[in-house]
């Protein structure tokens, strides 16, 4: 599958390990692929991301992206879905902090791979994602897979990423008409 990916695509795709191997996660999760997306330019995924206004909001994303991270991972769906069989999942995440530290819910944490010397692998949420891509770019009969595949996969699927992204206006159906527009989609 990788060899049908465009130049900025694998870009992505290394710089999101890297961002998960900096971090100490043992997987690259779709968090990681956001991240990455946020800081390339150039590409048609920063084009769509720069026309639906994210680009001057890139800190409020990583910053929650960094809260979910807190609360293991978890949606605030998923965190409301446990709020209705009582269990308060703000109060579980402040509780083992108090105990652990701050962050220690988190799936980045250093300390579970120091020692392993190995590249973080992809997650399943990861590799549902650049299987997504791949199914979209196939739909849209295109012969690559570019960034924009990329981004259109984090907003088609549910999730942390595209719960950020919503929140801050990115929806699936704005990115599809924002390449519309300029011919990509």
């Amino acid at each position: 599958m990788f060899e049908r990916f465009t130049k900025d695509a694998r870009a992505v795709v290394e710089e999101a390990v890297g961002y998960a191997h900096g971090s100490g996660a043992q997987i690259v999760d779709a968090e990681h692929l956001l991240l990455a997306l946020l800081d390339r330019e150039g590409g048609r995924a920063s084009f769509a991301l720069s026309a639906l206004g994210l680009t001057e909001r890139r800190e409020s994303v990583r910053r929650a992206l960094a809260e979910a991270r807190r609360r293991a991972g978890l949606t605030r769906a998923e965190a409301d879905a446990l709020a209705g069989l009582g269990i308060d999942v703000s109060e579980i995440v402040a509780r083992v902090e108090e105990v652990h530290g701050v962050g220690a819910m988190s799936r980045d944490r250093k300390e579970r791979a120091w020692w392993t010397g190995r590249r973080p692998s992809f997650g399943r949420d990861a590799k549902e994602t650049l299987q997504r891509s791949l199914r979209i770019a196939l739909a849209r009969h295109d012969r690559y897979i570019g960034d924009e595949h990329l981004l259109l996969a984090l907003t088609a699927r549910p999730g942390v990423a595209a719960e950020v992204l919503a929140d801050h206006g990115v929806t699936h159906e704005g990115v599809r008409q924002v390449l519309h527009e300029v011919g990509v989609g």
